[in-house]
């Protein structure tokens, strides 16, 4: 079974041990900007700054944030110019509060973007335990179709999610999703927990930017080549600012199998690298799926759409598919929840692209998104969202609400 993940394809997940059911908050992420304005509180009580410059006017940094990077041997005025290549194991961020993320204007250019890899890794079918829990019969495969461009009239809410892994540069899919505490005026972004860290034996990815519509006019690799950041990125490039995935995916989650697939989940709130208008991400691409905390049981959906960008072959990473296919159950491990089940071709790169249902009122909202799938591409399982997903979401959602 593969995990899709970076650039890729539905990654992790094998099952095996028991995974921690607690509400535990993820990856809290500071607010940086290197080419961007920071936001930095100094409204302490004692009447001391609570955050300090780092010799560039435009960042500001909490001091105790600070603090824990020197811990890790890490200069945040240097970050900019390499030091973020550092993957030492011992300074590889992996707190919830340690996930930093400064702007570094121009990293994601044309090259970079359509260079992205895809890290997937693959594990044996035999992994998935099929006497644990409720798993459904294998589901045939659904081929995934092209999403005709432009694609933001055709799925707006979608893009890619770049990021830097000791690998290399590395891709996944995500979804624009609504904020409650900014209705109409979004800045969130739903991906795979494994987008965004490595799980168990590795920290936080690092330089996450969210492209929505990446290639809008779906052109191919060869278009691509000389096209300019505009066509590649036409509604702009959006750093993370703050990142949260659950406890389960840091504790359990690898590189292959099924281990903390069923919380492989993750939201990130980003910025503009460029100024916007004042726009918010939401009222850039046009929309926001709500996300459904309390989707019905598996036999309940007639139907899921999947979206993404997948990257391994045949695919190359430069255009949108999509697949359809009503859910079976797969349960990686009986204590832990089962998850959804498609049927679809679509490979690495895919990984942290939304699952869509339509409700009754006939309005469309994310339920999952791809996380683990076969070493041979056939079928995508995706997590159930419930109680950690919703604490999760909440959580960044508060995190921005007075700003």
């Amino acid at each position: 079974m593969r995990s899709i993940r970076p650039s890729f394809t539905a990654r992790r997940g094998r099952g095996g041990r028991r995974t921690s059911t607690s509400l535990t908050a993820v990856a809290l992420v500071s607010v940086l900007a290197l080419s961007a304005t920071a936001c930095a509180g100094d409204d302490n009580a004692d009447g001391k700054p609570s955050a300090v410059s780092t010799g560039d006017s435009k960042i500001t940094i909490p001091d105790d944030l600070k603090q824990r990077l020197k811990e890790h041997g890490i200069d945040v005025d240097k970050w900019k110019n390499g030091a973020w290549k550092n993957w030492n194991r011992d300074d590889w961020l992996r707190e919830a509060n340690d996930f930093i993320n400064p702007i570094i204007k121009g990293l994601w250019d044309p090259d970079r973007m359509r260079g992205a890899d895809d890290p997937d890794q693959g594990v044996d079918d035999n992994d998935i335990s099929g006497d644990q829990g409720v798993t459904d019969p294998t589901p045939q495969p659904v081929q995934a179709r092209a999403v005709t461009p432009p694609y933001h009239t055709s799925a707006a809410t979608s893009g890619k999610l770049l990021f830097d892994a000791p690998e290399g540069t590395m891709v996944c899919s995500a979804t624009v999703v609504t904020d409650p505490a900014h209705p109409g005026k979004s800045n969130l972004v739903w991906t795979a927990g494994h987008c965004v860290h490595a799980g168990k034996k590795g920290g936080w990815y690092r330089n996450l930017a969210f492209v929505p519509s990446y290639n809008d006019q779906g052109k191919s690799a060869a278009e691509l080549e000389n096209a300019s950041r505009s066509e590649i990125a036409p509604y702009g490039v959006w750093w993370a600012d703050a990142a949260k995935t659950s406890q389960q995916w840091i504790s359990k989650g690898g590189e292959t199998g099924g281990d903390g697939a069923s919380y492989d989940f993750a939201v990130i709130h980003v910025t503009p690298e460029q100024g916007s208008g004042g726009k918010s991400l939401e009222e850039t691409v046009g929309g926001a799926l709500p996300v459904n905390f309390d989707a019905p049981a598996v036999p309940q959906v007639k139907s899921i759409t999947a979206t993404g960008y997948p990257a391994a072959a045949p695919y190359d990473g430069q255009l949108l598919y999509q697949c359809q296919d009503k859910p079976g159950r797969l349960s990686i491990e009986q204590s832990d929840p089962t998850m959804y089940r498609i049927g679809c071709t679509m490979t690495g790169g895919s990984s942290g692209g939304g699952w869509v249902e339509t409700g009754a009122d006939g309005k469309p909202a994310l339920v999952s998104n791809t996380s683990i799938g076969p070493v041979r591409s056939g079928w995508l399982a995706g997590p159930r969202l419930g109680e950690v997903a919703k604490s999760l979401y909440e959580s960044v959602s508060k995190q921005f609400a007075g700003q």
